[in-house]
């Protein structure tokens, strides 16, 4: 077994933070989810009882889970699309990749869109069972985390830095290895690209179907929402590849942190304004649409130019787009972008993100704050990933990463941040 790292720098509290929030994010999720149903969106103590465990087990929701994960992976597995080179291990060696997301998305969309159109399958069944899916996904994430984290004791291969700790609630959290594989099957890229990812834009088609099911009609906002998120993931699936490029990749263990996020936290609670816009429709004045339209293309733009110019660049440092970047060499002889989106801030990726977010939400209007969680959640994360981020470029850049930060002084919103 690989031997823990010394002077192991804890993140999210340590051991007592990730064993508390193993319990608290489920719970949260669930509770989330309860609070919307038995108190009708309010923050309010609902009069409705705690639902038990025998409320929330369902065996069938078990299985179609199960059985929505094993279809994804049957397509990740399938010649569909090409293989990719991954970016070098510390070993210098490079895994392969199979890059077929969007096929698998565009499948999926059609094949839902045929079974409610020929009445095949009642996809109304996942509002309906909502909290029990939710719970079923959880045990699925637990189930899937234990594997990776047993796996990784026996194998004693493929470490990655932040769950090597020698404690094993810290560990279980952060995960313990950094490529975990099943043959061809890469489990992290896996997850953090397919079931989740498109089993939120799944759950928001199933929503404005239960909508139309309700109330005979699908809202502006819920074709917004539905749209919007169909976008952002078509958009992620199609530049797949640029998953290779990112922390979670190349840095994070696969863990429970990010098996639960990928399983649970994502399609569960960023589908949370379609399943509003269920029990509560909201109709959009025509200026509020092409307001809230604007608001989604500049937050793209910023996003997907960002972003297309970091991978370009880190992808091939010398092609022509990449040569026309202003850089700086650090003391490691790294280059660091300088000019365009990466001189206005350091992450205008993460500024697109939270414009993109804020679109998403105001379509619900303000009838109720728990559609606005997303991007609430989603601030506090990215300005707690941006600091994590600048701690790691501090120690791989060193004196470099100061001079960067002299010359890009704001992190992520300009002029204020």
């Amino acid at each position: 077994m690989t031997p823990k790292t010394k002077d192991h720098e804890y993140e999210f509290g340590g051991p007592i933070g990730t064993a508390f929030m193993l319990i608290i994010l489920p719970l949260l999720v669930l509770g989330i989810t309860w609070l919307s149903m038995a108190s009708d969106w309010k923050i309010a103590i609902p009069m409705d009882p705690l639902p038990s465990i025998s409320d929330l087990w369902d065996i069938d929701t078990l299985k179609l889970v199960s059985i929505w994960i094993l279809f994804q992976a049957f397509f990740y597995l399938s010649p569909l699309g090409r293989t990719v080179q991954g970016f070098p291990l510390k070993d210098g060696s490079r895994l392969s990749y199979n890059m077929n997301g969007l096929s698998a998305f565009v499948i999926s969309s059609i094949g839902l869109g045929v079974c409610y159109h020929k009445d095949l399958l009642p996809i109304t069944y996942v509002y309906d069972r909502f909290i029990q899916l939710a719970f079923a996904s959880w045990l699925f994430s637990l189930i899937l985390s234990t594997y990776l984290f047993t796996i990784a004791l026996v194998q004693g291969t493929g470490y990655a830095e932040p769950g090597n700790s020698g404690n094993l609630v810290y560990d279980f959290f952060m995960g313990r290895q950094l490529n975990p594989r099943i043959g061809n099957l890469d489990l992290k890229v896996f997850f953090e690209m397919r079931p989740g990812l498109i089993g939120w834009v799944m759950i928001n088609f199933c929503m404005a179907a239960k909508q139309y099911e309700k109330h005979g009609d699908v809202t502006t906002s819920m074709l917004l929402v539905c749209f919007f998120h169909f976008w952002y993931i078509f958009d992620a699936l199609w530049n797949e590849e640029a998953i290779l490029s990112t922390m979670d990749v190349n840095f994070e263990g696969f863990g429970f942190m990010l098996a639960f996020g990928d399983i649970v936290w994502v399609p569960f609670l960023y589908s949370l304004q379609a399943r509003y816009l269920v029990d509560h429709p909201v109709d959009l004045p025509l200026w509020a649409t092409i307001g809230i339209l604007i608001l989604q293309t500049i937050g793209y733009v910023i996003f997907r130019g960002s972003n297309s110019t970091k991978n370009e660049f880190r992808r091939d440092p010398n092609s022509p787009a990449s040569k026309s970047l202003k850089t700086l060499t650090t003391d490691n002889g790294k280059k660091l972008i300088i000019s365009g989106w990466w001189g206005m801030c350091r992450h205008p990726n993460y500024l697109g993100d939270l414009l993109m977010a804020l679109s998403w939400c105001l379509p619900c209007g303000f009838g109720s704050i728990l559609p606005y969680f997303y991007i609430i959640y989603f601030t506090i994360l990215l300005i707690h990933r941006e600091k994590r981020d600048a701690e790691n470029c501090k120690q791989k850049h060193g004196k470099g990463w100061d001079k960067y930060c002299d010359i890009v002084k704001y992190r992520i919103l300009p002029g204020v941040y």
